[in-house]
């Protein structure tokens, strides 16, 4: 709820119902996940997740506003997780069926390390193509607690995912320690260009007008349903909304 680029953002509505509700509601559909904890800051301003949470009937956890690692680790630990799946909470369209992708590949590999396919990843020079948000990463408790216990810096602190893997980079931290893997982003939704976040204004009201028109015909809308809208009813109609260049004449 203190996001600096947009305050209150994890309450802001989406076809009726909070951000972090319709986050909640997708992640629910996911078959791979034992379980889902909304870990919350714990002070005032947040305890209205904490209502919502238990509304949804997940489990919430609260813990350290700035030290998301500890926040993670407690939270982990408290509920016994041996797979830990991260779904930032500004990601407003998760899609249930590659968070059970991820998921199920993760466990496959047999070995403790990081696997994401919430944003674009290159593995061994190829990308996996995968749109910014549909996601998740999957890391192991073991990796999560060396982390937890030997990483001081502010930034790994806060940003849990810096631990193991650098987007900004592609790069891993140690691949010795913790390799990191990803898997290929079906061709019917292979967008990277797409970022569904929801961080500033502007893409709060993108978001805002995709559930208004999707969510009422379709509550369970795919990643394909959301493509397919964007490149032929919203691309169509910003074009159309801007405004005529006129050319300037000499006389």
């Amino acid at each position: 709820m203190g996001s600096t680029r947009l305050p209150g953002k994890s309450m802001m509505d989406l076809a009726g119902a909070p951000l972090v509700g319709r986050i909640l509601e997708r992640v629910k559909r996911a078959t791979a996940l034992d379980g889902i904890v909304l870990a919350i800051p714990d002070n005032a301003q947040n305890a209205v997740l904490g209502e919502l949470g238990r509304h949804m009937s997940v489990d919430v956890f609260k813990g350290s506003e700035h030290d998301c690692l500890d926040r993670y680790y407690q939270a982990a630990k408290a509920f016994g997780a041996e797979l830990v799946g991260r779904l930032p909470a500004d990601n407003a369209v998760p899609e249930p069926s590659e968070i059970d992708r991820i998921v199920r590949f993760h466990q496959s590999l047999g070995r403790p390390g990081f696997s994401s396919n919430l944003a674009q990843i290159s593995v061994d020079g190829v990308a996996t193509g995968y749109p910014d948000g549909i996601g998740a990463e999957v890391f192991d408790f073991e990796l999560l607690a060396h982390a937890w216990q030997n990483n001081s810096d502010p930034r790994q602190r806060e940003h849990v995912h810096l631990n193991f893997f650098d987007y900004g980079t592609q790069r891993s931290v140690d691949p010795a320690w913790c390799p990191v893997h990803s898997i290929a982003c079906p061709a019917a939704f292979r967008r990277p260009d797409l970022v569904l976040d929801v961080n500033t204004p502007a893409q709060y009201d993108f978001m805002r007008t995709l559930y208004a028109e999707l969510y009422p015909g379709n509550p369970n809308f795919h990643i394909t349903d959301i493509i397919a809208w964007y490149d032929n009813v919203y691309l169509p109609r910003m074009k159309r909304a801007q405004p005529r260049q006129h050319r300037n004449l000499a006389t």
